[in-house]
C-alpha cells in the first residue's frame, strides 16, 4: 500500500521550522561577512559599541565613525518594522511579515551585485539593516522569545530549559530545549554553508541566503494565500 504523501507545510511566525530557516540565514550572514568583509560580524552590534567607544577612547575619531552607519541601520531596520505594522499599511501590505521577508531578499539579492571594489562598510551596513528587520518581525519561537541573527540567547535559553528538564521532569522545558537546539544547529549550519560558499562563490555567496528566505516567503502561510480576498455582497 503507497503511503499518502504529506503536504508541504505552511509556517507560521512562531513555527520552530521557519525559524529554523531564518537561523540559517542569520549564521550564513555572519560567517559571510567574517570571510568576504575583513572578519566583521555585521549581524551583532554589540561589537560596533564597543569597538567605537574604544576608538573614541583612544582618540582615532576616524576609525570610530566607521561603526555608526551599521549601528543607524540597525535603527532604521527596528523602525521600519515598526512602521509595517501601522493598520493602514497592514491593509495595504496584507501581511507585514511577508512584506518583511520580501524586503530582505530584495537587499540581499542586490549586495551580491556589489563588486568587490564597494567599501565593507556599504555591505555591512546593508546586512545590519536586514538583521534589524529580521530580529524585530521575527522574534517568538511558540510562546518564547528568541534571536535568529546572534546565538548567545539561545544558548542561554536551551541550557536552562535542559536543566529544568533535567531537575524537574518539566515536559514544557523538554519542548523548549528541543526547539532551541534545533535554532542553535540551524545557525551552525548557516555559518557552515555560508564559509564553503563564500569561500567558493566569494560575494555572490549571498544570493544562497536570499534563496533560503524565499523558501521561507513561500511557505510562511501559504494555505492563507498571497493576495488579500475582498469580501463582496451577493447579487
Amino acid at each position: 500500500m503507497i503511503d499518502k504523501i504529506k503536504p508541504i507545510p505552511s509556517l507560521s511566525s512562531n513555527s520552530v521550522f521557519l525559524a529554523a530557516l531564518l537561523g540559517m540565514v542569520g549564521g550564513f550572514l555572519d560567517a559571510y561577512t567574517f570571510i568576504s568583509r575583513d572578519g566583521v560580524f555585521a549581524n551583532a552590534q554589540t561589537g560596533n559599541i564597543v569597538l567605537f567607544a574604544v576608538n573614541a577612547a583612544t582618540g582615532e575619531w576616524a576609525e570610530s565613525l566607521h561603526y555608526i552607519p551599521p549601528l543607524i541601520a540597525f535603527v532604521l531596520g527596528v523602525l521600519v518594522s515598526e512602521i509595517v505594522k501601522i493598520p493602514s499599511l497592514r491593509e495595504i501590505l496584507y501581511s507585514y511579515r511577508r512584506s518583511i521577508l520580501i524586503l530582505e531578499c530584495i537587499v540581499l539579492i542586490i549586495v551580491g551585485f556589489l563588486p568587490t571594489s564597494v567599501p565593507n562598510i556599504i555591505v555591512t551596513t546593508s546586512i545590519s539593516f536586514v538583521s534589524s528587520l529580521q530580529i524585530s518581525t521575527f522574534n517568538k519561537l511558540d510562546k518564547w522569545a528568541y534571536n535568529s541573527t546572534m546565538t548567545t540567547g539561545n544558548l542561554r535559553t536551551a541550557t536552562q530549559a535542559a536543566y529544568a528538564a533535567f531537575t524537574k521532569q518539566s515536559q514544557e522545558a523538554k519542548i523548549q530545549f528541543k526547539e532551541f537546539s534545533i535554532i542553535i544547529g540551524s545557525f551552525l549550519f548557516g555559518a557552515l554553508l555560508g564559509t564553503f560558499t563564500t569561500t567558493q562563490f566569494g560575494n555572490k555567496a549571498i544570493w544562497v541566503s536570499a534563496i533560503i528566505l524565499i523558501v521561507a516567503l513561500v511557505l510562511y502561510h501559504k494555505d492563507k494565500g498571497y493576495i488579500r480576498k475582498r469580501c463582496t455582497d451577493n447579487l
